[in-house]
């Protein structure tokens, strides 16, 4: 498969800028891989399609608030910094992306926050993006992070909206985000409810939790027609001895796995044995999954609508097929389905 292969027509109005009211009122458009038949439904409908002991595996990452805006010492420029990970919690050291990047060199300061509250200084150029950051600041691990925390806003993707909003805090976030670590939302769990989870319970749905925070990798684009040369940046993840066991017990019992989102996808196919069952495992993924590819433990997805030449839309196109998902994509944009991360949602059966 190439990279060409993944575009569609498309346009920014495609784009949600605000999610459903209610969660679970999201559009849930359901295609059958086998055939590519198509049904339009309401999120909330979701749970009609499964039977009791099915298994849901959620990613339960917390998006923490990674964008910063900062000024350049001496010149005063603006600067914004974006949180990806921490390296070294005693030496106070970050992993970031900053931008304008041309403008910061090593040695530099960096200061953030009413009367510069929290300096900062580049010690490392890690990529042609990134750099380490040593942060300054005098007190304790935890005042430190929580003040880190307080001057940083919510990183909702500036395509979706430029400027943050004070409900996107709590919206760009699923209800059962519990393990912090992510820059980006697992959106595909962002549909679901208290109310829903409580349906789903009473209905006899299983559901279990893995953890992977989600990265920036996710939005960096793919830059070669050669799908097999694109490299996608690690991303941390976790699946307990419980949930491997929750999981592997459902598939043996013959009930359906339904992956929720592309980061579960990504972690439990990870994890695979040879068997076919997850194995517990803590660890780095940058596993790349695109077409052709021989999926082994989910039975079921649910996906937003993702950009075109996205590793997810690869992804989805993958287990769906190719051209099912292509001609439901085409569908979902006569049928003014709103895409991205606020958007509608994908069930494939």
């Amino acid at each position: 498969m190439k990279l060409s292969q993944y575009r569609y027509e498309f346009s920014q109005d495609m784009i949600a800028k605000y999610p459903a009211e209610n969660r679970d009122d999201a559009r849930l458009m359901v295609v059958d891989r086998k055939t590519g038949e198509i049904e339009h439904r309401i999120f909330k409908d979701i749970i009609e399609y499964f039977d009791e002991k099915d298994m849901f595996v959620f990613n339960d990452t917390k998006v923490f608030p990674a964008r910063l805006h900062g000024n350049k010492e001496k010149t005063g420029a603006d600067i914004e910094i974006f949180l990806l990970r921490e390296l070294n919690r005693e030496l106070r050291l970050w992993d970031v992306l900053v931008d304008p990047a041309r403008k910061i060199r090593i040695g530099n300061k960096l200061y953030f926050g009413e009367d510069d509250v929290m300096g900062a200084e580049v010690i490392d150029n890690t990529t042609s993006r990134g750099r380490t950051l040593r942060f300054l600041f005098d007190g304790s691990y935890e005042e430190f992070r929580e003040t880190l925390f307080r001057l940083g806003e919510t990183p909702l993707p500036t395509w979706v909206r430029e400027k943050v909003e004070e409900e996107d805090a709590e919206r760009y976030q699923t209800i059962f985000a519990r393990n912090e670590g992510a820059v980006a939302a697992p959106t595909a769990g962002m549909h679901f409810s208290k109310h829903l989870l409580k349906r789903m319970e009473i209905r006899g749905i299983d559901s279990t939790f893995i953890t992977l925070h989600v990265g920036l990798g996710n939005f960096r684009p793919v830059d070669v027609e050669d799908l097999s040369k694109h490299k996608m940046d690690s991303e941390q993840f976790i699946i307990t001895e419980q949930a491997a066991e929750a999981v592997n017990a459902a598939k043996r019992d013959g009930h359906k796995i339904v992956a929720i989102g592309t980061t579960v996808m990504r972690a439990v196919e990870t994890a695979v044995s040879t068997g076919g069952m997850i194995k517990p495992m803590t660890g780095w993924t940058n596993k790349f999954i695109f077409h052709p590819y021989q999926f082994t433990v989910a039975d079921a997805m649910v996906s937003n609508f993702h950009l075109p030449y996205s590793t997810q839309l690869m992804m989805v196109a993958a287990f769906g097929g190719y051209d099912h998902i292509m001609n439901a994509y085409e569908v979902a944009r006569k049928e003014g389905y709103r895409f991205g991360t606020y958007g509608d949602a994908m069930l494939v059966l």
